[in-house]
């Protein structure tokens, strides 16, 4: 998992506009690698400020967060990139690939100075601890990661450490 401060400075860290998009996007969306890639740009849904995910894992669709940050990017990238289909696509066209997505992730962490390994979906991880860490119910949670059981979603319950600061202790 990476640190809130750590993911925006993995963000901040990026220059080249479309690489910031693609993690700004896997970790405030909580997107898997593969739904990333497959995003085309009707799935950006800015009326209602969120991203449907289509043909997700196990062929669900769902939808998550769309923050005001990341739109204004993917305004700014459309305008300079163009997209025919995908909102992220190949210098060829079609789909980007998976490996690049790891590519700029390996990059921004190291650009941002952080030492543990960080891969698409430890954002992912992290866009949900965060989000329960800051009081999000468990039960919206898991809906925006597309779990089907709140068993597969409690998993993060044990790293949200953080908030157990916020919980009145009995006896003091």
């Amino acid at each position: 998992m990476v640190s809130e401060e750590e993911a925006k400075a993995m963000i901040a860290a990026t220059d080249n506009l479309k690489h910031k998009c693609i993690i700004s996007i896997l970790y405030s969306g909580g997107l898997r690698r593969n739904e990333l890639i497959n995003l085309k740009i009707t799935d950006i849904d800015s009326e209602r400020m969120v991203i449907h995910i289509r043909n997700g894992k196990g062929g669900k669709d769902r939808i998550t967060l769309l923050s005001n940050s990341v739109l204004s990017d993917l305004r700014k990238y459309y305008i300079k990139i163009k997209p025919v289909k995908f909102l992220f696509e190949g210098s060829k066209g079609g789909h980007y690939s998976s490996s690049s997505v790891k590519k700029i992730v390996d990059k921004a962490a190291l650009l941002a100075g952080i030492k543990k390994k960080v891969t698409p979906h430890t954002l992912r991880h992290s866009f949900a601890t965060h989000l329960l860490e800051a009081g999000t119910d468990l039960r919206h949670i898991q809906v925006l990661l597309g779990h089907n059981s709140s068993k597969t979603t409690g998993i993060y319950t044990h790293v949200a450490i953080k908030s157990f600061k916020n919980i009145k202790k009995l006896l003091d």
